[in-house]
Order: C-alpha cells, then structure tokens, then sequence
C-alpha cells in the first residue's frame, strides 16, 4: 500500500488504517525502530508475568491463596527414590 507522508506539527509522519492497527493489534502505544533501512512499528511486548509477585502478594493478604485441586499424588509414588 502505498501512503503518504504528511506534515504533522514540526514531525512528519503517515497514517495507518484501522483495520491495518487491528491486524497486527497495535492500540495505545507502539515500538517504533529503524532495521537494515526499513521503519518497524511493532505492538509494545510486555512481560506476560508482569505484576504477578504483587497480585500473590495481594491474594495472600485476603486469604485467596488457597489450592484450588487437592494434593495429587499416583499410587506407589512414595516408593520412588529421587
């Protein structure tokens, strides 16, 4: 597709379509960067675990915490030597 680069304030840049955003899931906010001369915007990649240390924390703190499935063990597994 080709597009055009418009002045926008002092910067220039171009517009990307909607649909274009929604199929790679960009929203918000992006990772822009120059490879090899070729402009990448990527969707900003977060860690998937971020903030799980203070949501345990926070479940912890209620009483949440607690197993959900039983303690499961196999038959003969306290045979097994480790």
């Amino acid at each position: 597709m080709e597009v055009t680069i418009r002045k926008m304030g002092n910067s220039q840049g171009v517009l990307i379509p909607k649909p274009i955003l929604a199929q790679v899931g960009l929203e918000g906010s992006a990772d822009l960067q120059v490879r090899d001369g070729v402009i990448e915007i990527r969707p900003v990649r977060r860690n998937p675990r971020e903030g799980w240390a203070e949501d345990a924390r926070r479940l912890a703190e209620h009483g949440a915490d607690a197993r959900v499935w039983p303690e499961l063990a196999n038959e003969g597994d306290s045979d097994l030597v480790w």
